[in-house]
C-alpha cells in the first residue's frame, strides 16, 4: 500500500507543496458528563451561565441533560482546535459549581434509568423533537447507553487539494461529484481500519457496575466490588454494549446517493419492536416514530460523511443536492489521562490516517466485508490488546500487528509530506509514537489505564473520580481573562435571546412541523 500513495501524492504533483495537505480543517466536539463532587450523575439543570443549549454554538448538550458537549470550531492547525477546546473548559469550570466534567467515557454511578434526565431545550418546535428524538432512544436502546462519552473529530481535505485532485485525475465528474466519491472511499477504508483507532486510542477498558441494571446478564470478568473489566480490551464504549443500533436494516457506504437512500429506508421503515413504543401517547411523544431510525442520526457509525445542513433540512436531502464536505470520526473514547480527553500527536495522527484512507484504493464494502468489519471492531473493542490476536479481511485472517505496520507504513509519505519545512517533524512524531503500541501493547491507554489502576488499587469508579477532580482544579487554576470571559458571557445571553425569538417565531402545531420535516 506505501507504493500505491507515494504513487498518488507524485501524481496529484503536490510533493514540495505541504501547505496544500496541510490546510484541511479540523474540529472537536467533547462530551462530559457533569457528575457531582460524590461522582454521582448531576440532577441539575443545565446551568443558564452556560447559555442555552438549543442555540449556543460552543457549549450544548447531547442525550442527556448533563451531558455536556463543547464544539470548536474548524481550524487548520490541530494545536489550534485544541486550544479553544481548552478555553471552553475552563469557562464552563467557572460556572458549574462544585460539579465535575466526568474524565471518562463510560459513565460515573449510575442509580438506575430514572437518574439519568434527558436534555431539555425549551418550548419551541425545534426543542421538543431534539427532546422527543432523545426520549426515544431511551426507550429503544436504554438511557444508561446514551451516557456514554466520546470525542467527535470532524476533518475536511483542504480545498486546493480538490481541484488538483479532479485534474490530476482527469476526472469528467462535477468536481462535487467527485470530492463525494473520493470522500465515501475516505469512510470505507477510515471502517476497514477503525479497530486501529480503538488500539492506539480505546480508554475504557474497564466499567462501573452500576452500569448494568441489577440483574442485567454479562460475561466481563470481575476487576473489584465495584468494577468489571476486559484484561485485553480497548474500548467497551465501542464494543457491543456501547453504541449499536438495533439489527434490522444496513447502511452502504458505497456512494453518496446509495448512503442517504439507505438512511431514508430506515427512516421510513416500520421496526416491529418500536412500533410497540407508540409514538404520541396520552399526549406525549414516547419517540418521533415506530421505524428503524426516527432520524438519520440515529444511525450509530465510527465515521459519518457529513454536510452542513440548513434550517429544517434533513442530513440525507443536504448531501443529495450538496454533496460530502467533511467527515466526522466518532470513535474516539476519552482519555482519562488528559485534562481536554486527547492530545496533539493524537489529532496529527488521526488527520494523517484520514489523508491516507482518502488516497488509498477504496472498494465497495460488500455484505460479506461490512461483517467483517463489525467483528473486527467488537474483537478489537473486547480483546485488542491480545498476543497474536489476528483479524479478518477479504484475503483471510491476518495478524493485528501486521496489519497495524502495513497502515502505519502507508502513512508515512504523508506525514513526510505533511512535515515539510518543519523541523520538529510533528507528523512523524506522531507516527512513530503509535508505532511503539503496536511493537508494545503496554504503552496503549487502555493499558497504562488498567495498570495505573492497579497500582493505586482504584477501582473504575474511584480512579475516574481522582482523574475528574485533577482536571477540575488544572482548568480552574487556569481561569479566563476578563476580556475573553466577557467574550462567553455575552455569547451565553445571545443564545438564551436567540432561543427566546425561536419559541416567539412558531405560529404551527408541533404535529405539524414534525409532518413538515419528515416530507
Amino acid at each position: 500500500m506505501i507504493n500505491q500513495i507515494q504513487a498518488q501524492i507524485q501524481k496529484l504533483d503536490i510533493v514540495g507543496s505541504a501547505s496544500v495537505l496541510r490546510g484541511g480543517l479540523k474540529g472537536l466536539e467533547k462530551e462530559s458528563l457533569r457528575a457531582s463532587v460524590q461522582g454521582d450523575l448531576a440532577q441539575t439543570p443545565h446551568p443558564k451561565a452556560l447559555g442555552s443549549a438549543l442555540t449556543h454554538s460552543q457549549i450544548t448538550t447531547d442525550y442527556s441533560e448533563a451531558l455536556l458537549e463543547l464544539v470548536t470550531g474548524p481550524h487548520e492547525d490541530p494545536a489550534a482546535a485544541l486550544a479553544e477546546l481548552d478555553v471552553i473548559h475552563r469557562y464552563v469550570y467557572s460556572n458549574i459549581g462544585q460539579e465535575l466534567m466526568w474524565a471518562a467515557s463510560m459513565p460515573c454511578i449510575v442509580h438506575g434509568e430514572t437518574k439519568i434526565p434527558i436534555g431539555r431545550y425549551g418550548s419551541s418546535n425545534s426543542a421538543k423533537m431534539k427532546e422527543a428524538y432523545r426520549m426515544g432512544l431511551g426507550h429503544r436502546y436504554g438511557r444508561v447507553m446514551q451516557a456514554i462519552s466520546g470525542i467527535h473529530f470532524n476533518y475536511s481535505l483542504p480545498e486546493p487539494l480538490w481541484e488538483m485532485w479532479h485534474k490530476a485525475e482527469e476526472s469528467t465528474q462535477s468536481l462535487i461529484d467527485f470530492r463525494s466519491e473520493k470522500y465515501m472511499g475516505l469512510v470505507r477504508n477510515y471502517l476497514r481500519w477503525d479497530w486501529l483507532t480503538l488500539y492506539l486510542f480505546g480508554s475504557s477498558p474497564a466499567i462501573c457496575k452500576s452500569f448494568f441494571a441489577d440483574g442485567q446478564a454479562h460475561t466481563f470478568p470481575q476487576l473489584d466490588a465495584g468494577t468489571v473489566y476486559e484484561p485485553y480490551g480497548t474500548s467497551l464504549r465501542m464494543s457491543d454494549i456501547g453504541y449499536q443500533n438495533k439489527s434490522g436494516f444496513s447502511v452502504s457506504r458505497n456512494s453518496v446517493q446509495e448512503y442517504a437512500d439507505s438512511l431514508e429506508r430506515a427512516v421510513y421503515e416500520p421496526h416491529p419492536e418500536f412500533s410497540k413504543i407508540g409514538v404520541e401517547v396520552d399526549g406525549e411523544y414516547k419517540q418521533l416514530s415506530g421505524n428503524m431510525l426516527q432520524i438519520a442520526n440515529e444511525f450509530y457509525s465510527a465515521i459519518r460523511p457529513k454536510m452542513p445542513t440548513q434550517s429544517g433540512e434533513r442530513p440525507t436531502v443536504a448531501l443529495r443536492e450538496r454533496g460530502v464536505a467533511y467527515v466526522e470520526v466518532r470513535s474516539i473514547d476519552v482519555n482519562p489521562s488528559d485534562p481536554l480527553g486527547m492530545n496533539t500527536s493524537q489529532l496529527r495522527f488521526l488527520e494523517a490516517l484520514l489523508i491516507t484512507a482518502a488516497l488509498a484504493d477504496s472498494p465497495p464494502i460488500s455484505d460479506e466485508e461490512r461483517e467483517k468489519i463489525r467483528v473486527n471492531q467488537t474483537k478489537v473493542a473486547r480483546t485488542g490488546r491480545k498476543p497474536e490476536l489476528r483479524l479478518d479481511t477479504m484475503h483471510g485472517p491476518i495478524a493485528l500487528g501486521s496489519w497495524a505496520r502495513e497502515i502505519l507504513d502507508a502513512m508515512y509519505p504523508v506525514c513526510v509530506m505533511l512535515d515539510q519545512n518543519e523541523p520538529t517533524r510533528p507528523y512523524t512524531a506522531a507516527l512513530y509514537e503509535q508505532r511503539q503500541k503496536i511493537r508494545n501493547p503496554e504503552l496503549t491507554p487502555s493499558a497504562k489505564m488498567l495498570s495505573e489502576m492497579n497500582f493505586f488499587g482504584e477501582s473504575f469508579f474511584a480512579h475516574a473520580m481522582r482523574k475528574s477532580l485533577i482536571h477540575q482544579q488544572y482548568f480552574l487554576d487556569r481561569p479566563l481573562s476578563a476580556d475573553i470571559n466577557e467574550i462567553f458571557v455575552e455569547k451565553a445571553k445571545a443564545s438564551l435571546q436567540k432561543q427566546t425569538e425561536i419559541e416567539a417565531a412558531d405560529s404551527i402545531p408541533f404535529k405539524t412541523y414534525l409532518e413538515n420535516y419528515f416530507s
